[in-house]
């Protein structure tokens, strides 16, 4: 019984910050997107939302029988989507390809483009060899890096596109572990900046979404999630639902954020702009 009322009181705290779809209407008609690491979690919900609201979607990453499973929740409900595998190490080859097919596949015009896809290996300065440290900058910075390269000069001359990075809120707030995460993070909130001021100017709209502790809903609702403890003490007190960074998504795809350039979203429940009780 404890742990059904533990259950029931966790997936409350949970639907509680996510968006109703109910509100969603149809805001990215006739555009396209590739959203990279759409095949669970956030990206996920991304793919998912964009579809909900109109978009052609490109579904993206490693694992063929997630990406299927991604496209098929997406043509159930009505939408249009396509799955292409990627393995985005880090190389110039590997994103320009990811690219060209997903250009490929929605028609020769790509719209949006969501650097999502990431990895977090555990760990402290003090543990990470060089391998690691070249993997992880690989996948989260050079792989958005060279298809920003690959697909923003194509949106500009074709009349402007959009391009929503994920960062995260420890590139702000120093933890004591998970430094090479958060520096990647970093430095996709410094390229944002960047990108704006050297594409912005063509058409193209370039923002940033640093999401705070997310709850993966494929976990199950009943076990102990260590993430929210890193959330006692803010004003939502619990961590978010991917929905809410897709909603966030939505926003700064649509024409609702035509005058936002070279920003960084918070929504994170207020993890970095408020002090945590728990921190004081």
């Amino acid at each position: 019984m404890e742990t059904g009322i533990a259950s029931q009181f966790l997936d409350w705290r949970v639907q509680k910050w996510r968006p109703s779809v109910q509100l969603m209407t149809t805001r990215l008609r006739g555009r396209t997107a590739l959203v990279t690491g759409s095949t669970s979690n956030i990206g996920r919900a991304i793919a998912l939302a964009f579809a909900t609201e109109g978009a052609h979607v490109v579904v993206s990453g490693r694992d063929r029988n997630r990406g299927d499973a991604v496209v098929a929740e997406i043509e159930r409900a009505g939408g249009r989507a396509e799955f292409v595998r990627a393995e985005l190490d880090g190389t110039a080859e590997a994103s320009q390809a990811l690219a060209a097919e997903a250009t490929r596949r929605l028609g020769g015009r790509l719209d949006i483009l969501v650097n999502n896809a990431g990895i977090y290996p555990p760990g402290t300065t003090a543990t990470t060899d060089p391998a690691t440290f070249d993997r992880v900058y690989g996948v989260n910075v050079k792989a958005p890096f060279f298809l920003t390269q690959a697909v923003a000069p194509a949106m500009a001359s074709g009349g402007g596109g959009v391009i929503v990075n994920l960062g995260s809120w420890v590139a702000r707030r120093g933890l004591p572990v998970g430094a090479l995460y958060a520096s990647t993070k970093g430095a996709m909130e410094t390229l944002t900046r960047a990108w704006s001021a050297e594409f912005g100017g063509r058409g193209v709209r370039v923002n940033a979404i640093s999401p705070g502790v997310i709850r993966d809903p494929g976990l199950d609702p009943a076990s102990e999630f260590a993430g929210e403890a890193l959330m006692r003490g803010t004003p939502a007190g619990a961590a978010g639902h991917p929905d809410a960074i897709a909603a966030a998504a939505v926003y700064l795809a649509s024409d609702d954020a035509a005058f936002v350039h070279g920003a960084v979203l918070d929504v994170d429940g207020g993890r970095t702009g408020v002090t945590a009780t728990g921190d004081i």
